[in-house]
């Protein structure tokens, strides 16, 4: 007979493998906590018993790496070894959403970003959906989960103007992405610099992204050639560099057309060659507290140390 611990852990895994990973994205929000309890680390919601883990291995040369095994990874929770019982590699469709900045200060860079979309939409994989979400002093869904040609087709018809609604932008995309048809969801942000035009917050935002199971990428634009224009300010890359890391994606800074390029077809490309990695933590605990998440990769023979990205941990909310 199986003892009351064990029946629990196997129909929260039933509960995984019927709802997919994205069911544990509709939680509350966590309680308040202190200024030193909530450092901004990245959070992984728990509704049910299984954790789950979107997770990007390269090498020592941020080249992705591929064809791991589930022998290959350890994870602690609070530093104590975890059983790993969901192991997936699968090149899967995922839902996408592309937050597209269409202020004035894109002219001069709209085509070329969009010709980079285009790349990023190329090397998808083809059963993708996508919504489009453009902004400048305010945001606008302009196409709702469709292909990828469609996609490109309705920003063909956008004119940059006005300033800049960033955060607004991501606020809502990611309320939008969650609504996509397949169980993985990511984010692509497109955009040339610092918010000056929204309503919500960064703090207001920040809350939302250490909430959100949904990682974010980021591309800043620059001008090309350098003089006025040519880079970010400060402020506008650390915007973008933060919300990456928050969403364990990651942010590019091309300087040229072809790193533009470049950084959007390595995107699409990670999206499609992560490990998604469950367990069921062993404290059972639902107290609402930050529970701390590593991963280990213990290389095959013949491999140099291996970097892990992934989300750093979650609250353990109450039911």
């Amino acid at each position: 007979m199986f003892n009351p611990t064990t029946i629990h852990r196997i129909i929260a895994l039933c509960l995984f493998f019927v709802l997919g990973p994205s069911a544990q994205g509709q939680s509350p929000a966590p309680p308040h906590r202190s200024d030193e309890q909530s450092k901004e680390r990245p959070a992984v919601k728990l509704e049910t018993d299984v954790v789950t883990l979107t997770v990007t291995v390269t090498d020592t040369n941020d080249r992705l790496v591929t064809g791991l095994e589930r022998r290959h990874f350890e994870v602690f929770e609070d530093k104590v070894k975890q059983n790993i019982e969901y192991f997936n590699v699968d090149d899967a469709p995922i839902s996408v959403g592309i937050i597209f900045d269409v202020s004035g200060s894109m002219k001069g860079k709209f085509d070329r970003a969009r010709e980079a979309l285009k790349a990023f939409v190329d090397t998808s994989h083809d059963d993708d959906d996508f919504f489009l979400t453009t902004f400048n002093q305010r945001a606008n869904h302009i196409a709702e989960f469709v292909d990828g040609n469609t996609l490109l087709n309705k920003l063909a018809l956008v004119n940059p103007s006005g300033q800049t609604a960033l955060y607004d932008a991501v606020y809502l995309g990611i309320e939008k992405v969650k609504q996509g048809r397949h169980s993985k969801k990511a984010i692509l942000l497109i955009s040339d610099g610092q918010d000056n035009s929204s309503r919500y917050t960064y703090g207001e935002l920040r809350k939302l992204l250490r909430e959100a199971n949904i990682q974010i990428y980021c591309l800043g634009i620059v001008e090309l050639g350098g003089g006025a224009g040519s880079s970010l300010d400060i402020g506008g890359q650390s915007i973008l560099e933060e919300i990456s890391q928050t969403t364990g994606g990651k942010a590019f800074f091309p300087r040229t057309a072809a790193e533009l390029e470049d950084a959007t077809t390595r995107i699409a490309l990670e999206l499609r060659h992560q490990y998604s990695i469950g367990y069921v933590p062993y404290n059972e605990q639902r107290d609402g507290r930050w529970r701390k998440i590593k991963i280990r990769v213990n290389p095959p023979r013949g491999l140099p140390t291996l970097n892990v990205r992934a989300k750093e941990g979650y609250f353990a909310l109450p039911k």
